[in-house]
């Protein structure tokens, strides 16, 4: 890709995510005429803009994912107290939000941590706008992927959690513990030396691939049920978030990544290729076996 394609991507996915904002920001919060779902979105980009700063003069990928997590911490904090009133839903959304956020920014910052360095960054970080373009993705994904509970927690609708809120936070229950027992199966399994170079095929990753993914679509999924009931009108463009979710992690850097990986590590193994013949690569199912 050339630099104009990168600095269109970059103007791109920001006013992509600025049009979200200013529809799902109608009904709710505004501070000095501006909305709070814009502000949020402006915040979400201008942290992963201030981290690029040093990331790209010293070279080095290794606080990425942990700014991106806690760009969600922040974020969520900053519409709350910028709502005007906070309910239980708005409480919960963000209670979920902040479990998950936390979770996820230490187990990848000690995966980091571990291992030293991120591969897929080691051409990217370069190249001054290819990295800055990964670095504002990180603000799409941050920024879009809250849509739903952002709303819920701006707008002006307030309605008790009901028991489509009950439902999505069980929803986000499965989801959550899916996605961590994945990510520990996987964790114990590489501590192990003769399993540094091979792939697991035990516990949750024997009914799917890749069940962390599941997990995290899951959860998404839980969020958007428990905001669902106080949106209305053109907020419902917030919807966009579990499926921007899924998008995602199967198609731009998640499955599609790591099986082009796996498949140049191991294509020419039967073991592997058997595991990739029965084992589902998402939605989990019980192994196929011939």
């Amino acid at each position: 890709m050339t630099r104009n394609s990168f600095i269109l991507i970059i103007v791109a996915s920001v006013l992509f995510s600025l049009s979200i904002a200013t529809l799902i920001g109608q009904r709710g919060a505004h501070l000095y005429g501006i909305s709070t779902p814009v502000i949020c979105c402006s915040v979400a980009f201008v942290i992963q803009w201030l981290a690029f700063l040093p990331a790209y003069h010293f070279q080095t990928e290794r606080y990425y994912d942990l700014i991106g997590s806690s760009s969600y911490l922040f974020v969520i904090a900053l519409a709350l107290l910028l709502s005007g009133s906070v309910d239980v839903r708005d409480s919960v959304l963000a209670l979920l939000v902040g479990v998950w956020a936390l979770r996820l920014g230490a187990f990848l910052f000690s995966r980091i941590k571990k291992q030293g360095r991120d591969s897929r960054f080691d051409k990217i970080k370069l190249d001054f706008w290819w990295f800055l373009m990964t670095w504002t993705l990180q603000g799409l994904w941050v920024f879009i992927t809250l849509a739903m509970a952002l709303v819920a927690i701006t707008t002006n609708t307030k309605e008790d959690l009901g028991l489509l809120g009950l439902l999505g936070i069980a929803v986000w229950i499965f989801g959550f513990s899916f996605e961590v027992i994945a990510d520990r199966q996987k964790s114990k399994f590489r501590c192990i030396d003769e399993n540094a170079s091979s792939f697991i095929t035990t516990g949750l990753w024997s009914w799917s691939r890749h069940p962390n993914y599941f997990g995290e679509i899951v959860l998404w999924i839980g969020i958007s049920m428990i905001a669902a009931p106080v949106i209305s009108g053109l907020q419902w463009v917030a919807l966009i978030s579990p499926f921007f979710v899924a998008f995602l992690v199967t198609k731009v850097s998640g499955v599609t990544l790591l099986e082009t990986q796996a498949l140049k590590r191991w294509g020419k193994d039967p073991a592997y290729l058997n595991y990739l013949s029965r084992t589902s690569c998402i939605i989990p199912s019980p192994p196929r076996y011939k």
